[in-house]
């Protein structure tokens, strides 16, 4: 998994509350079997029309001013929903690696620990301020740094963000579930060592 310690990159404000993960990645897009290729279903229902032939205008991720947007800013309750782990992918595949919200839906947060994908909490008037900038200013830019747990820009925006301590050692570290277990990887060798299988699993092999 991609460690995430310090990341700055344009900015896309998406002004809607409650925003669930059937919105974000649609139930029908979920039969592939691997991580890839779900950005292009993205908030689908949003940005195509009933035959998903042609994008409905004025969706703000398909504005030209904030193509290559790698930071998300959101209404409060973002991920709400089913806990499908595929509106994570669908949003890092899109090319996003942080959603910052006044608050999430605690599946989704988790969810995004386990892909490298960082939400960032902040209070209603940040959030909003960070909205209101990304909207009113031409290829606004935030730097996240989950090492010091801040927020800034380069207009004087400056903005301190909770994290849980596990959480943020696993993104600093790019560690995954598989990830962590790994890291005892020695201690199960010698486990496994001490510990030979059944006899009936051995004669199973």
């Amino acid at each position: 998994m991609k460690p995430f310690r310090t990341h700055r990159g344009r900015v896309a404000p998406l002004d809607r509350v409650n925003v669930d993960t059937d919105q974000i990645i649609p139930k029908q897009f979920l039969k592939r079997i691997e991580r890839t290729g779900f950005g292009q279903f993205l908030f689908y229902d949003w940005r195509f029309d009933a035959g998903g032939m042609k994008k409905n205008e004025g969706f703000v991720l398909d504005e030209p001013r904030y193509q290559g947007a790698s930071i998300l800013v959101a209404g409060r309750n973002f991920g709400c929903g089913s806990s499908r782990e595929h509106a994570v992918w669908a949003l890092a595949d899109f090319g996003f690696r942080a959603v910052i919200s006044s608050s999430f839906a605690d599946i989704f947060a988790n969810n995004g620990t386990k892909n490298g994908f960082l939400t960032v909490r902040l209070n209603e008037d940040e959030a909003a301020e960070l909205m209101r900038r990304a909207g009113e200013l031409n290829a606004y830019q935030l730097t996240i740094d989950l090492e010091q747990r801040e927020v800034w820009d380069d207009q004087g925006f400056r903005a301190k963000f909770p994290v849980d301590e596990f959480v943020r050692h696993c993104l600093l570290n790019g560690l995954d579930d598989i990830g962590l277990t790994l890291q005892h990887e020695a201690e199960i060798a010698v486990y496994e060592a001490l510990h030979a299988p059944p006899a009936a699993l051995q004669s199973a092999r």
